[in-house]
């Protein structure tokens, strides 16, 4: 009755798949959409698959997976699957490439160029490359230079007679030198684009002219480490000093795959795996292509506008008019923000007026992942240089984002901001401000709860939702949430807010038994309920109950999903349903019917273990009447959604919702731009 979680989500990747194979998705938005698959292909690999290694090796004395799987079983199985799924990408990328030239797109290799383009290449090598590659010999005898995680290498073989030589180079990707390189065009209204790997193969002749080699070779690869990242437990080093040690333990981590070009000499793949401590037979080696690390496909350039997604209007909150105050606003009103379809600058001006209002006394703010020139630190940082007392809780286990995180560690503190890192066992996934701001005598909070992180990047492709309310029980409440982070062996108890790992769990519980018991009395009863996933059996296990009361549950979750719907005398009442589309649906948003009372709540939490278990995640209760009814009718566009949401009867086929007889097409993302930009001109015409 519970589906295994790995292969859940290797499910949900396809669903990410689909997009790239869908002919009616923008032809360079679909090459896109396979950057996402491959990027989610390997931090699937780093961090899931290095469970399921480290857990086969126990044996006997292994956990069982979710599914009843032993690891080794499920080790293998996933696997195949994840090499199924690679040759599904390459058929799926070749398609692409074929359909890209019929719009005169061209992705040339070092072979295929005409004498001004390999010039150019050869320029371009001089210039941008040369300067930041080191060509590193390999000996039989030496160790291996140390291979990082996540980087094409290129493993060159030279033939001097009977003698071999091999090499090793770092392809330098990085924003000044792209992985994709726009070329000279051959013919007028021709488009053509390299591989910065195959600008390379052209001036081998230039890297090793001191060697009289008759033959070179180049073939890439890339390793993938297990992404554990131990902390050091020495009492005497600093938290970041911990973090810092294990961010350089996790670069050092165990090969977990290496992924090689096909055609690499045996020889070269010998020694290579050998030095990493891999059998050439071994699971660890997957061939692949001529090309790895596709997630730089996300980073195609823009060539042709028509050929990439159009972009949509966002809207502005119709209650909030620039160069206005938005505090007065929200003391008369709370504000639900859904982005992307309304601006998260809404935020970003709530943090910057408080930054320099005279009364403004103390500004409390969580946070996961921040964009890289994050325009929410640097207001953090003005607030704190104009006398607020600051304090900011940067959470340093945000997977992959932990060397960011350091830094704007080192810019908070530098401007007198007090900086926080939360508890011993627990990571901080809350997405919470509170300010607070003197008012007649009293101190009083202006709070934000949120799904989704401060992130003003992200917050343009992330569907997520966010309240901005005066409720002074809810910012009590977070001034205790904020109490317990600095000081962790304080108790506290909410009126409104719910927070794991402490009463998160046991509200949710609650809220379902209340509807089973109005089920069971023959009354109206049902859960809606959206997040990322759902995982945790106990949580699963209450919704079978739910579905044999009679409950009516409609679920909408994006990735892994171990819950099974549709079963006969299981989970009869129980629909879920999954968008995958343009942009990344990560709202959670809980329904209960409550009797006709609606209890509606957002959360940072999805349904998983260690969202209630070992997370403090922070959940909102909406009381506002007008909110809910706009909560509801989001909740109501995505779930009739035909166009892009798929059907999880079978959690395998990811078929996708059949429109119902004589309705018309419901595309949930556009239709929520709409509905937003309705209900922003209805104001104002008022």
């Amino acid at each position: 009755m519970i589906n295994n979680r790995e292969l859940s989500w290797l499910c949900f990747n396809k669903r990410v798949m689909q997009e790239a194979q869908d002919q009616t998705v923008p032809l360079l938005q679909r090459l896109r959409f396979l950057g996402i698959f491959s990027n989610n292909q390997d931090e699937f690999i780093k961090v899931r698959v290095g469970n399921l290694v480290r857990f086969s090796r126990m044996g006997k004395k292994a956990p069982i997976m979710t599914g009843n799987y032993h690891p080794s079983n499920l080790l293998a199985i996933v696997n195949k699957k994840i090499i199924d799924d690679f040759q599904l990408f390459q058929k799926t990328y070749d398609e692409i490439l074929l359909e890209m030239e019929k719009n005169n797109i061209y992705v040339l290799n070092e072979t295929e160029l005409n004498k001004e383009q390999q010039a150019f290449c050869r320029n371009y090598y001089l210039n941008v490359i040369s300067p930041r590659i080191v060509p590193l010999m390999v000996r039989k005898t030496a160790p291996l230079p140390f291979l990082k995680d996540g980087h094409v290498y290129m493993a060159i073989k030279m033939w001097i007679g009977r003698i071999s030589r091999f090499s090793i180079i770092q392809l330098p990707i990085s924003k000044k030198s792209p992985r994709f390189v726009v070329l000279p065009p051959s013919k007028k209204d021709r488009h053509e684009v390299i591989f910065l790997d195959d600008i390379i193969r052209l001036c081998l002749d230039e890297i090793f002219f001191m060697f009289r080699y008759e033959k070179v070779t180049a073939h890439t690869f890339k390793i993938l480490r297990d992404a554990v990242m131990p902390l050091d437990e020495d009492l005497s080093l600093s938290t970041i000093e911990k973090m810092e040690r294990g961010i350089e333990a996790r670069q050092h981590g165990e090969v977990i795959r290496m992924i090689i070009d096909k055609k690499m000499p045996t020889d070269i793949i010998r020694t290579i795996a050998n030095k990493l401590g891999l059998k050439e037979t071994s699971d660890f080696i997957q061939h692949s292509t001529r090309y790895h690390l596709m997630k730089d496909l996300m980073k195609f350039p823009v060539l042709v506008s028509e050929l990439e997604n159009k972009g949509q209007h966002t809207s502005g909150h119709p209650y909030i008019r620039p160069n206005h105050s938005i505090m007065k606003v929200i003391k008369q009103h709370d504000i639900m923000l859904n982005y992307p379809y309304q601006s998260f600058s809404h935020f970003i001006d709530f943090l910057r007026e408080a930054a320099v209002d005279p009364n403004v006394q103390n500004i409390y703010i969580t946070l996961y992942r921040v964009a890289e020139r994050s325009k929410v630190i640097n207001a953090l940082v003005n607030a704190a240089r104009n006398g607020k007392h600051v304090v900011a809780l940067v959470e340093l286990l945000a997977r992959f984002d932990e060397e960011q995180n350091v830094e704007n560690i080192d810019i908070l503190q530098d401007a007198g901001v007090k900086v926080i890192h939360g508890v011993d066992g627990l990571k901080v996934h809350s997405k919470i401000c509170l300010i607070q701001r003197y008012e007649a005598g009293f101190l009083k909070g202006y709070t934000y709860v949120g799904t989704g992180n401060f992130n003003e990047d992200t917050a343009r492709i992330y569907g997520d939702l966010g309240l901005l309310t005066f409720d002074q029980s809810i910012a009590e409440d977070a001034s205790k949430v904020f109490e317990f982070l600095q000081h962790p062996h304080y108790h506290f108890n909410c009126k409104k807010l719910i927070v794991s790992p402490y009463s998160m769990r046991e509200a949710f519980n609650d809220l379902i038994e209340r509807e089973i018991e109005f089920a069971l009395k023959g009354k109206k009863a049902y859960i809606y309920a959206k997040c990322n996933s759902l995982t945790d059996e106990d949580i699963i296990k209450r919704l079978y109950k739910a579905s044999e009361s009679g409950v009516k549950i409609r679920l909408q979750i994006r990735g892994a999903c171990c819950l099974q719907p549709e079963l006969a005398g299981i989970s009869e009442t129980i629909k879920v349903h999954s968008i995958v589309d343009k942009y990344l649906e990560h709202a959670r948003l809980f329904i209960f019917h409550n009797g006709g009372e609606d209890e509606t709540i957002i959360s940072s939490a999805d349904w998983m273990t260690r969202n209630l278990n070992r997370r403090v995640e922070v959940a909102v209760p909406i009381t506002d009447k007008r909110i809910k009814k706009t909560l509801h009718k989001f909740f109501d566009i995505q779930w009739n959604d035909n166009v892009k949401s798929r059907t999880m009867f079978d959690f395998e086929s990811n078929n996708y919702v059949e429109p119902k007889k004589n309705s018309y097409q419901i595309r949930a993302q556009l239709a929520l731009h709409n509905f937003y930009e309705d209900l922003d001109q209805k104001h104002r015409k008022k």
